[in-house]
Protein backbone atom coordinates (compact mmCIF):
# COMPACT_ATOMS: atom_id res chain seq x y z
CA UNK A 1 0.00 0.00 0.00
CA UNK A 2 2.74 2.52 0.89
CA UNK A 3 4.93 1.34 -2.34
CA UNK A 4 1.42 2.46 -4.68
CA UNK A 5 1.18 5.69 -2.72
CA UNK A 6 4.72 6.69 -3.05
CA UNK A 7 3.98 5.83 -6.69
CA UNK A 8 0.93 7.79 -6.84
CA UNK A 9 2.68 10.63 -5.53
CA UNK A 10 4.94 11.09 -8.51
CA UNK A 11 3.29 10.69 -11.20
CA UNK A 12 3.14 15.22 -11.69
CA UNK A 13 6.76 15.12 -10.34
CA UNK A 14 8.32 18.34 -12.72
CA UNK A 15 4.57 19.72 -13.72
CA UNK A 16 3.87 23.55 -12.98
CA UNK A 17 -0.18 24.39 -12.32
CA UNK A 18 -1.39 27.44 -12.05
CA UNK A 19 -4.21 27.61 -9.65
CA UNK A 20 -6.72 30.83 -10.42
CA UNK A 21 -9.17 30.01 -7.41
CA UNK A 22 -9.12 31.57 -3.96
CA UNK A 23 -12.34 29.49 -2.67
CA UNK A 24 -10.52 25.99 -1.72
CA UNK A 25 -7.24 26.89 -2.74
CA UNK A 26 -5.64 25.33 0.11
CA UNK A 27 -7.60 22.06 -1.02
CA UNK A 28 -6.93 22.09 -4.24
CA UNK A 29 -3.41 22.80 -4.17
CA UNK A 30 -3.00 19.88 -2.12
CA UNK A 31 -4.48 17.81 -4.07
CA UNK A 32 -2.29 17.90 -6.96
CA UNK A 33 1.12 18.34 -4.61
CA UNK A 34 0.29 14.83 -3.45
CA UNK A 35 1.13 13.72 -7.11
CA UNK A 36 3.88 15.84 -7.03
CA UNK A 37 2.91 18.90 -9.03
CA UNK A 38 4.50 22.13 -7.92
CA UNK A 39 1.49 24.92 -7.60
CA UNK A 40 1.61 28.46 -8.33
CA UNK A 41 -0.97 30.72 -6.54
CA UNK A 42 -2.71 33.06 -8.65
CA UNK A 43 -5.96 33.80 -7.80
CA UNK A 44 -7.47 36.12 -9.86
CA UNK A 45 -10.97 37.27 -8.31
CA UNK A 46 -11.47 37.11 -4.05
CA UNK A 47 -14.84 36.50 -3.40
CA UNK A 48 -16.30 39.11 -0.26
CA UNK A 49 -19.61 38.36 1.66
CA UNK A 50 -21.97 40.51 1.62
CA UNK A 51 -22.73 39.25 5.51
CA UNK A 52 -22.93 43.42 6.70
CA UNK A 53 -24.77 44.30 3.76
CA UNK A 54 -27.78 45.93 5.20
CA UNK A 55 -29.87 45.62 1.44
CA UNK A 56 -29.30 41.72 1.72
CA UNK A 57 -30.95 41.32 5.47
CA UNK A 58 -33.80 43.61 4.57
CA UNK A 59 -34.98 41.70 1.24
CA UNK A 60 -34.16 38.72 3.46
CA UNK A 61 -36.92 39.75 6.42
CA UNK A 62 -39.13 40.74 3.72
CA UNK A 63 -39.31 37.25 2.27
CA UNK A 64 -40.03 35.88 5.67
CA UNK A 65 -43.36 38.47 5.63
CA UNK A 66 -44.13 37.80 2.33
CA UNK A 67 -43.43 34.52 1.94
CA UNK A 68 -42.26 33.47 -1.89
CA UNK A 69 -43.38 30.49 -3.82
CA UNK A 70 -40.52 30.00 -5.17
CA UNK A 71 -36.88 30.13 -4.22
CA UNK A 72 -34.04 29.75 -6.85
CA UNK A 73 -30.75 28.58 -5.34
CA UNK A 74 -27.81 29.07 -7.60
CA UNK A 75 -24.73 28.31 -5.59
CA UNK A 76 -24.14 26.19 -2.71
CA UNK A 77 -21.50 29.01 -1.18
CA UNK A 78 -24.09 31.49 -1.31
CA UNK A 79 -27.32 29.89 0.09
CA UNK A 80 -24.60 28.43 3.10
CA UNK A 81 -23.82 32.77 3.34
CA UNK A 82 -27.65 33.43 3.04
CA UNK A 83 -27.88 31.23 6.33
CA UNK A 84 -24.88 32.86 8.15
CA UNK A 85 -27.14 36.05 7.58
CA UNK A 86 -30.36 34.80 8.72
CA UNK A 87 -28.14 33.82 11.98
CA UNK A 88 -26.19 36.44 12.72
CA UNK A 89 -29.79 38.52 12.72
CA UNK A 90 -31.35 36.35 14.57
CA UNK A 91 -33.69 34.85 11.79
CA UNK A 92 -32.91 31.38 11.53
CA UNK A 93 -36.06 29.56 12.29
CA UNK A 94 -38.02 32.14 10.08
CA UNK A 95 -35.80 31.34 7.91
CA UNK A 96 -35.91 28.14 7.46
CA UNK A 97 -39.89 28.52 7.89
CA UNK A 98 -39.83 30.41 4.66
CA UNK A 99 -38.30 28.17 2.41
CA UNK A 100 -39.64 25.39 4.03
CA UNK A 101 -43.00 26.70 2.62
CA UNK A 102 -41.78 27.11 -0.78
CA UNK A 103 -41.10 25.52 -3.98
CA UNK A 104 -36.62 25.31 -3.79
CA UNK A 105 -34.92 25.47 -7.12
CA UNK A 106 -31.33 24.06 -7.48
CA UNK A 107 -28.98 25.01 -9.64
CA UNK A 108 -26.39 21.61 -9.48
CA UNK A 109 -25.36 19.29 -6.79
CA UNK A 110 -23.41 21.97 -4.78
CA UNK A 111 -26.55 23.72 -4.18
CA UNK A 112 -28.57 20.77 -3.39
CA UNK A 113 -25.96 19.42 -1.22
CA UNK A 114 -26.38 23.38 0.51
CA UNK A 115 -29.94 22.40 1.01
CA UNK A 116 -30.58 19.18 2.59
CA UNK A 117 -27.49 20.02 4.77
CA UNK A 118 -29.98 23.32 6.25
CA UNK A 119 -32.69 20.01 6.52
CA UNK A 120 -34.43 21.13 3.23
CA UNK A 121 -35.18 19.41 0.38
CA UNK A 122 -35.28 20.52 -3.18
CA UNK A 123 -38.34 20.26 -5.43
CA UNK A 124 -36.29 20.56 -8.30
CA UNK A 125 -32.67 20.44 -9.59
CA UNK A 126 -30.85 21.61 -12.57
CA UNK A 127 -28.66 18.86 -13.64
CA UNK A 128 -26.81 20.72 -16.11
CA UNK A 129 -25.87 23.37 -13.63
CA UNK A 130 -27.03 26.31 -15.66
CA UNK A 131 -29.36 29.20 -15.40
CA UNK A 132 -30.70 28.74 -18.32
CA UNK A 133 -32.42 25.38 -17.76
CA UNK A 134 -33.88 26.80 -14.75
CA UNK A 135 -35.35 29.98 -16.80
CA UNK A 136 -36.50 27.40 -19.49
CA UNK A 137 -38.42 24.98 -16.94
CA UNK A 138 -39.63 27.83 -14.82
CA UNK A 139 -40.91 29.92 -18.02
CA UNK A 140 -42.71 26.79 -19.38
CA UNK A 141 -44.24 25.87 -16.98
CA UNK A 142 -45.51 29.74 -16.27
CA UNK A 143 -44.25 31.79 -13.13
CA UNK A 144 -47.15 35.06 -13.76
CA UNK A 145 -48.47 36.17 -10.41
CA UNK A 146 -45.54 34.00 -8.59
CA UNK A 147 -43.49 35.44 -5.92
CA UNK A 148 -39.73 34.31 -6.69
CA UNK A 149 -36.22 34.83 -4.99
CA UNK A 150 -33.03 34.17 -6.84
CA UNK A 151 -30.06 33.92 -5.03
CA UNK A 152 -27.11 35.01 -7.64
CA UNK A 153 -23.64 33.96 -7.47
CA UNK A 154 -20.91 36.29 -6.99
CA UNK A 155 -21.56 37.97 -10.77
CA UNK A 156 -24.39 39.63 -9.96
CA UNK A 157 -27.05 39.70 -12.71
CA UNK A 158 -27.45 36.72 -14.55
CA UNK A 159 -30.90 37.08 -16.54
CA UNK A 160 -33.40 34.97 -14.36
CA UNK A 161 -34.64 38.48 -12.66
CA UNK A 162 -35.42 40.09 -15.75
CA UNK A 163 -36.90 37.07 -17.62
CA UNK A 164 -39.07 36.00 -14.39
CA UNK A 165 -40.25 39.71 -14.64
CA UNK A 166 -41.00 39.69 -17.78
CA UNK A 167 -43.30 37.13 -17.53
CA UNK A 168 -45.13 38.21 -14.75
CA UNK A 169 -43.59 37.09 -11.83
CA UNK A 170 -42.21 39.41 -8.54
CA UNK A 171 -38.85 38.93 -8.37
CA UNK A 172 -36.70 39.53 -5.11
CA UNK A 173 -32.69 39.47 -6.48
CA UNK A 174 -30.62 38.45 -3.53
CA UNK A 175 -26.72 38.77 -4.13
CA UNK A 176 -24.81 37.22 -0.93
CA UNK A 177 -21.26 37.51 -1.76
CA UNK A 178 -19.60 39.02 -4.68
CA UNK A 179 -16.55 38.97 -6.71
CA UNK A 180 -13.73 41.22 -5.71
CA UNK A 181 -10.64 42.38 -7.30
CA UNK A 182 -7.59 39.81 -7.66
CA UNK A 183 -5.85 39.61 -3.98
CA UNK A 184 -2.35 39.87 -5.10
CA UNK A 185 -2.65 41.66 -8.66
CA UNK A 186 1.05 40.37 -9.19
CA UNK A 187 0.75 36.93 -9.00
CA UNK A 188 -2.09 37.24 -11.85
CA UNK A 189 0.78 39.09 -14.06
CA UNK A 190 3.31 36.60 -13.28
CA UNK A 191 1.05 33.81 -13.83
CA UNK A 192 -0.48 35.54 -17.37
CA UNK A 193 3.47 35.43 -18.53
CA UNK A 194 3.99 32.15 -17.73
CA UNK A 195 1.19 30.63 -19.86
CA UNK A 196 2.39 33.12 -22.62
CA UNK A 197 5.63 31.98 -22.25
CA UNK A 198 5.05 27.85 -21.76
CA UNK A 199 6.44 28.04 -18.88
CA UNK A 200 3.53 26.36 -17.02
CA UNK A 201 2.21 22.78 -17.80
CA UNK A 202 -1.95 23.67 -16.75
CA UNK A 203 -3.71 26.70 -15.54
CA UNK A 204 -6.96 25.71 -13.85
CA UNK A 205 -10.32 27.61 -13.24
CA UNK A 206 -13.15 26.65 -10.96
CA UNK A 207 -15.63 30.06 -12.44
CA UNK A 208 -16.04 31.34 -15.33
CA UNK A 209 -15.76 35.29 -14.20
CA UNK A 210 -12.48 33.95 -12.56
CA UNK A 211 -11.30 32.74 -16.71
CA UNK A 212 -12.60 35.90 -18.08
CA UNK A 213 -10.29 38.18 -15.59
CA UNK A 214 -7.72 35.70 -16.38
CA UNK A 215 -7.60 36.44 -19.95
CA UNK A 216 -8.47 39.89 -19.26
CA UNK A 217 -4.81 40.43 -17.24
CA UNK A 218 -3.23 39.29 -20.43
CA UNK A 219 -5.34 41.61 -22.62
CA UNK A 220 -4.04 44.38 -20.42
CA UNK A 221 -0.02 42.78 -21.23
CA UNK A 222 -0.76 42.50 -25.06
CA UNK A 223 -0.08 39.06 -24.29
CA UNK A 224 -3.72 37.45 -25.16
CA UNK A 225 -3.02 35.88 -28.24
CA UNK A 226 0.36 34.37 -26.83
CA UNK A 227 -2.05 33.08 -24.32
CA UNK A 228 -5.01 31.66 -26.76
CA UNK A 229 -1.95 30.15 -28.74
CA UNK A 230 -0.34 28.49 -25.19
CA UNK A 231 -3.99 27.17 -24.70
CA UNK A 232 -4.96 26.28 -28.16
CA UNK A 233 -1.65 24.33 -28.33
CA UNK A 234 -2.40 20.06 -27.48
CA UNK A 235 1.33 20.16 -26.71
CA UNK A 236 1.05 23.45 -25.02
CA UNK A 237 -0.65 24.98 -21.62
CA UNK A 238 -3.60 22.57 -20.21
CA UNK A 239 -6.67 24.86 -19.63
CA UNK A 240 -8.69 22.86 -16.85
CA UNK A 241 -12.29 24.28 -15.71
CA UNK A 242 -14.36 22.58 -13.43
CA UNK A 243 -17.41 22.54 -15.29
CA UNK A 244 -19.06 23.57 -18.84
CA UNK A 245 -20.25 26.79 -17.46
CA UNK A 246 -16.40 28.19 -16.36
CA UNK A 247 -15.12 26.83 -19.52
CA UNK A 248 -17.92 28.85 -21.38
CA UNK A 249 -15.53 32.03 -22.12
CA UNK A 250 -12.07 29.89 -23.04
CA UNK A 251 -14.86 27.97 -25.64
CA UNK A 252 -15.41 31.83 -27.09
CA UNK A 253 -12.06 32.19 -27.99
CA UNK A 254 -11.71 28.27 -29.56
CA UNK A 255 -10.27 26.86 -26.48
CA UNK A 256 -11.25 22.97 -25.57
CA UNK A 257 -10.39 22.85 -22.16
CA UNK A 258 -10.69 20.02 -19.92
CA UNK A 259 -13.89 19.22 -17.95
CA UNK A 260 -14.23 16.19 -16.35
CA UNK A 261 -17.50 14.56 -16.18
CA UNK A 262 -18.95 15.03 -12.90
CA UNK A 263 -18.26 18.93 -12.59
CA UNK A 264 -16.78 18.85 -8.96
CA UNK A 265 -13.30 19.38 -7.51
CA UNK A 266 -12.39 16.40 -7.26
CA UNK A 267 -13.06 14.97 -10.55
CA UNK A 268 -11.28 18.30 -12.14
CA UNK A 269 -8.20 16.94 -9.78
CA UNK A 270 -8.36 13.23 -11.23
CA UNK A 271 -9.19 14.83 -14.93
CA UNK A 272 -5.56 16.70 -14.76
CA UNK A 273 -3.66 13.99 -13.04
CA UNK A 274 -4.78 11.20 -15.71
CA UNK A 275 -3.93 14.08 -18.33
CA UNK A 276 -0.81 15.89 -17.26
CA UNK A 277 0.55 12.33 -17.00
CA UNK A 278 -0.36 11.14 -19.88
CA UNK A 279 1.11 14.23 -21.70
CA UNK A 280 4.30 13.47 -19.46
CA UNK A 281 5.02 10.67 -20.29
CA UNK A 282 4.46 11.43 -24.02
CA UNK A 283 7.15 14.30 -23.88
CA UNK A 284 9.47 11.12 -22.56
CA UNK A 285 8.58 9.06 -25.14
CA UNK A 286 9.28 11.86 -27.55
CA UNK A 287 12.74 12.84 -26.17
CA UNK A 288 14.02 9.29 -25.91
Amino acid sequence: MDESRSDRSSQLAGCRVILTAQRKAEQFAGALERHGATIVHAPTLSVIPNIDDPELVARTRALIDARPDVVVVTTGVGFNGWAEVAEAEGLSEQWHAMLSGARIIARGPKARGAIQAAGLTPAWVAESETNSEIQEVLLDEGVRGLRIAVQHHGAGADGLDDAFAAAGAEVSSLVVYRWGPAPDPEAVVAAVGLVAQRRCDAVAFTSAPGVTAFLDSARDQDLLPAVLAALADENGVLAAVVGNVTGAPLVEHGIRPLTPERFRLGSLVRSMVAELSARKQAGEDRRS
